[in-house]
């Protein structure tokens, strides 16, 4: 969960729990990691709509996933308003943290190396996302 922000939202920890598998529950709400190369949302090609995984909030455009090589779903644009960051300084690093703006819900990480137009890869943790195809 993101610093001390107020979200649209708030569940216990318990509601958190029993709503999420273990795997998306220790990324989206204790800033967990999936292993690379994990998800097969890295072959996901269909047009449609990237979803948190814990509330459902539209987070990403199919259009604007690319191949990174990261071994993690990459974006290089976020819907706007969807996300949030903060400065994450843990494993004796600097990097941008990204949550769920609707829930606050961990989903990866945004850094500067990202293809154009943005510049930025969104390399965001599969298990924190769902999709949907588009009908």
């Amino acid at each position: 969960m993101a610093s001390d922000e107020k979200f649209a939202v708030e569940k216990t920890d318990d509601e958190w729990r029993r709503e999420l598998s273990s795997d998306a529950y220790r990324v989206l709400r204790e800033h967990g990691t999936e292993s690379a190369g994990s998800s097969p949302l890295n072959d996901e090609h269909r047009p449609g709509m990237f979803r948190c995984a814990g509330c459902g909030q539209p987070l990403f455009a199919a259009d604007a996933k690319f191949e990174s090589g990261s071994g993690w779903p990459s974006f290089f644009r976020p819907l706007p308003d969807a996300v949030g960051t903060n400065e994450d300084r843990s494993h004796f690093m600097r990097r941008t943290e990204v949550h769920c703006a609707n829930c606050g819900g961990h989903l990866g990480h945004v850094f500067p190396d990202g293809p154009k137009p943005t510049g930025e890869r969104y390399c965001m943790n599969g298990v924190a996302l769902k999709f949907e195809p588009r009908s």
